[in-house]
């Protein structure tokens, strides 16, 4: 069965899209059934993939709220081995739609459990929140990737998030674990940058990433064209970065 790995953070623009559609493309060039899982109305996992998400039919939307199975709303990617499950802005909807249905935290859970032996990594891409459709995500995950924008509040922001992982766990009854967290956007030049690196080393011991992923102009236009960083600019220091992160995600096999 697929290591499901939820990617999460409260925080917008910390990387999540990025991380989710740069490391699912690197685990597939090592050979690794992947599935992308775009579970942020936002859609940027989606659109990034080379989906417009306003010409799906359907979406994840109607996996939640209607029941359609997820064989029927996987698309195919640029990438080889790497599928997606798509997302639209409709979405949204559904964390409120959800709310009166029995065990509303575990639609998604059930939806991947079917598909689960298709693939060797489902990687899912979370909103930007604590929400019905983060818990759901991490309800499904068997671990965490956490996201971390190198700034004052990111350590803060953390260490709220690692509580809402413990309260899944136990009100819940799901095992999911920290993985780790990775850096982003990271600039060594800026004495900042440096700090809450060294602060994130010194207070989460063992749970940080190796791999930095730095600022990075390919990063920042690769989903412009709909590509991953392996297909736009594989040489780039996001490229080799991501490449890094996708191999220690492979060691921990």
């Amino acid at each position: 069965m697929a290591r499901i790995i939820s990617f999460v953070n409260q925080k917008g623009g910390v990387g999540k899209s990025t991380s989710v559609i740069n490391v699912g493309a690197f685990l597939a060039a090592h050979g690794k059934r992947i599935l992308a899982v775009d579970l942020d109305p936002q859609a940027n996992t989606t659109s990034g993939l080379g989906v417009d998400p306003y010409q799906v039919e359907w979406h994840l939307y109607h996996i939640l709220t209607a029941g359609v199975l997820a064989e029927e709303v996987i698309r195919k990617t640029g990438v080889f081995g790497l599928d997606l499950l798509p997302s639209n802005p409709n979405l949204a909807g559904a964390g409120i739609e959800l709310v009166t249905q029995p065990n509303r935290e575990f639609k998604l859970r059930e939806s991947l459990a079917k598909i689960s032996n298709n693939y060797d990594y489902i990687l899912i891409d979370s909103p930007p929140s604590l929400g019905l459709l983060t818990i759901n995500g991490l309800a499904a995950s068997d671990f965490v990737v956490i996201p971390v924008q190198c700034e004052y509040y990111a350590l803060e922001g953390l260490g709220h998030l690692l509580k809402t992982v413990d309260l899944v766990r136990e009100n819940l009854g799901h095992n999911v674990n920290v993985l780790g967290a990775v850096l982003t956007m990271y600039d060594r030049r800026n004495r900042l940058n440096r700090d809450v690196l060294k602060e994130m080393q010194r207070n989460f011991p063992g749970r940080v990433f190796n791999a930095i992923i730095p600022r990075c102009v390919s990063l920042a236009e690769a989903p412009s064209y709909g590509k991953t960083i392996l297909q736009y600019d594989v040489y780039s220091k996001g490229g080799k970065a991501y490449r890094q992160l996708a191999e220690e995600i492979l060691a921990l096999e």
